[in-house]
């Protein structure tokens, strides 16, 4: 793929560049027909088939005209051309927030403004200029459609479905778990946190082969649910950012991908719940339960080839109602015999709770596909409410979203603000020291300056030497060139498809230093043709781009050097305390003791800077401690935090424990221990210390509720005792998903005391 698509960019280039150079004489047409070509097809990145990509192309042209009339205009003055290099270098760098199309396309669009705010100052070759970019631009879409068209990538959509399928299989066999007459306690899942959970008082894991319950399972039920306990992993992994292409994913503001996003996170959820089930299906059967699970399957499956568009948007109303079913049937007195011990009678309580939050979690899944599809939805029972609303983008206009989207990340604290103004900075210094020195083509200065600067100081750094040493070998090998062949344009003119074909093929293959060393060839051939040149362009190309990387380089040091892995360290540590009020706030709402102060909002907001400083963590090189934080783990808890509190809030009407005080205040006082456990992590980072692995458990609380439910091992109690139960656990479900944030053996750091009943 990559030499079909440099045969498309160097025959669009080059048939540009001869038709209007040699048949139109225009030589201001030939270079803007050339670099339009050059920099939507080498310097950008285009997502999706040939069709997309076509459309995006034409989608660039009236930016393009913008911004190369600006540049046109501005080039008037040194001062002014790097003013205004500060203001667009800075909106199309922060466009990126918007989506990966604009992070593709950034790169390409600033070379637009690049180009002509150079000398000499001709608004007269305006028009020139602008039909050069418009030959360059129809010319590539063309050749998108025509020359070689590219595969269709994997849709996200795809992968979402194909994920939602084996989540479905999983519930099967959690179902199936839940109607043996022996638990299904032998399967592991070691990479999911919720899987470690801490029923066992002595906090041995259920999965291991020395717990009892593992142990009366036998290893039939453990080979049986190994698959799809596996295959339900690897294709739910499959969904993180990090294993998706970056033009695939699904980040940009509209409420079709921020649906997208939303449903797999319910599904990340939803899987974590189902291997629960599957890994504590110990205890007597529990049919119920499992009819519900068979309901979240068949939810699934309804999903999957709606995500695909292959079938009519899903209607959420049969899992809702087999949701409603359950909390009725589990709220009244049992009709099949109930089991004879309490241990028996609280594993089937907590597989019921745990079962519960994976339906509602296929139930959040399928409302967010039929947003993603444009279809109705329920009216937002809670309007302007966000914190009581999941889906409130579902109800906000388009512009509304993009620019929250936008103001939300107009802060320092944003990676993407950070990028920006790292970028937009560099690009006007650069500007102003090519005017300073007069550098003859002063562009390459900021081409070099755009290419090499990284988003932190040390991977910057690495990209010099490669670079200098290319360019360097670059123009000693264009010299010999020019003093061979001379003012001979025809030479040129033969040699230069080969030439463009091989930097554009062999560059990307062999790494910088070639890419930078053919790049530097290719350039003298163009200019060489346009104006008589000697062996000083060669020396003239070094000096611009040894400038330029100066440039960058000093940027790099003095703007967020670190890049994203400071920030991704503050904003996990933000998260964790963010998500530490969220659940005592969610336990409060629910017991009636507030009505809510917005924690979970906040906690939904760090959320989004947290996992873009990540996203671009995952970009970076960094020497990361083997036994360092799991920033994954970090995040997969804050995330069960806020889709755990979201389906509280949603089922359970604020206040219902209230005439419960006791069990308010133990759920209070458990709220306040797993909060202080998060407080715990997120001091530790902040102190750069590694937080110890979180050995807090709430076995013992969650024993107290269930057993107050199954008093004397009969009909249950009061109804409302079901709500606390869920509640609690939530927060036991919580403290496991922590656990797998430090590794073991990590020392602890120590946090401050908390408060009785809340966290600082």
């Amino acid at each position: 793929m990559a030499v079909h698509r440099a045969l498309r960019v160097t025959l669009v280039a080059c048939a540009g560049f001869y038709v209007c150079r040699y048949a139109l004489h225009d030589d201001t047409m030939a270079t803007y027909a050339l670099f339009a070509a050059v920099a939507t097809g080498v310097l950008s990145q285009l997502g999706g088939g040939p069709e997309d990509r076509a459309r995006t192309l034409l989608a660039v042209l009236p930016g393009a005209y913008l911004l190369v009339t600006t540049g046109t205009l501005l080039a008037v003055r040194a001062w002014s051309a790097a003013l205004g290099m500060l203001v667009v270098g800075f909106a199309v760098a922060y466009g990126s927030v918007g989506g990966p199309r604009l992070v593709g396309l950034a790169n390409g669009l600033q070379l637009f403004y690049i180009l002509p705010c150079f000398p000499p100052y001709q608004p007269g070759a305006l028009p020139s200029r602008l039909a050069g970019v418009s030959i360059g631009l129809v010319l590539l879409a063309g050749a998108e459609l025509a020359l070689w068209p590219e595969r269709t990538p994997v849709r996200y959509q795809d992968r979402l479905a194909r994920a939602t399928e084996t989540v479905a299989r999983l519930a099967d066999s959690a179902a199936d778990a839940c109607t043996a007459p022996r638990a299904s306690a032998g399967a592991t899942d070691l990479d999911d946190p919720a899987t470690a959970t801490a029923t066992d008082p002595a906090g041995r894991d259920p999965t291991g082969p020395t717990h009892p319950a593992a142990q009366a399972a036998g290893p039939g039920r453990s080979a049986g649910a190994s698959g799809p306990l596996a295959a339900s992993r690897a294709a739910v992994d499959g969904l993180r950012p990090s294993r998706v292409p970056v033009l695939e994913r699904p980040a940009s503001a509209g409420a079709a991908d921020r649906a997208l996003t939303h449903a797999a996170a319910a599904l990340r959820y939803t899987r974590t719940q189902l291997a629960r089930v599957v890994t504590l299906g110990a205890g007597a059967p529990t049919p119920e339960t499992a009819v519900l699970l068979r309901a979240t399957a068949r939810a699934l499956r309804e999903a999957a080839p709606a995500v695909r568009a292959h079938a009519p948007a899903p209607d959420p109303a049969p899992v809702q109602e087999a949701i409603t079913d359950f909390e009725t049937a589990r709220a009244e007195p049992a009709q099949e015999p109930w089991p004879t011990t309490p241990q028996a009678a609280e594993a089937r309580l907590r597989l019921g709770c745990i079962a519960l939050d994976a339906a509602e979690g296929a139930r959040f899944l399928l409302i967010a596909v039929r947003i993603s599809r444009h279809a109705p939805v329920p009216p937002d029972p809670h309007p302007g409410d966000r914190w009581r609303s999941p889906f409130w983008y579902a109800h906000l206009p388009t512009r509304t979203l993009w620019w929250r989207r936008f103001r939300g990340h107009l802060t320092p604290r944003s990676v993407y603000f950070q990028n920006a103004l790292r970028i937009a900075a560099a690009l006007a210094a650069a500007r102003l020291v090519a005017g300073a020195l007069d550098l003859a083509h002063g562009f390459w200065a900021l081409l070099a300056t755009l290419t090499l600067m990284r988003t932190c100081a040390a991977d910057t750094r690495t990209t010099l030497r490669p670079a200098l040493t290319g360019t360097l070998l670059g123009a000693l090998a264009t010299v010999p060139l020019l003093l061979a062949v001379g003012e001979r344009p025809a030479v040129y003119a033969a040699v230069l498809p080969v030439a463009m074909l091989v930097a554009f093929t062999a560059g990307p293959l062999l790494g910088l230093a070639w890419g930078q060393g053919l790049f530097t060839v290719v350039v003298a051939m163009i200019f060489t043709q346009l104006a008589p040149s000697d062996w000083r362009l060669a020396e003239t190309r070094l000096i611009d781009v040894v400038t330029g990387a100066a440039v960058g380089t000093l940027a790099g040091l003095c703007a967020w050097p670190r890049g994203g892995g400071s920030e991704l360290r503050r904003s996990v540590a933000d998260l964790l305390r963010d998500s530490a009020l969220a659940l005592q706030e969610t336990v409060a709402v629910v017991t009636g003791t507030t009505t809510g102060t917005g924690a979970l909002r906040r906690a939904q907001h760090t959320l989004t800077f947290a996992e873009a400083s990540y996203a671009q963590f995952q970009t970076e090189r960094h020497d990361q401690a083997m036994d360092g934080p799991n920033w994954q783990a970090a995040l997969l808890a804050c995330q069960h935090t806020t889709r755990g509190a979201e389906q509280l809030l949603t089922r359970c009407p604020p206040g219902s424990l209230a005439p419960w005080p006791r069990t308010v205040e133990r759920l209070e006082r458990d709220a306040a221990l797993v909060a202080g456990a998060f407080q715990q992590q997120s001091h530790g980072l902040r102190r750069r210390r590694r937080p110890g692995r979180t050995e807090l458990r709430l076995a013992e609380t969650e024993e107290v509720l269930l057993g107050e439910r199954t008093l004397a091992a009969g009909p249950p109690a009061d109804p409302l005792l079901l709500t606390a139960t869920d509640l609690s656990v939530w927060l036991s479900g919580l403290l496991d998903d922590l656990a797998a944030v430090s590794p073991p053996g990590a020392a602890p750091a120590p946090a401050p005391a908390p408060a009785p009943g809340r966290t600082p």
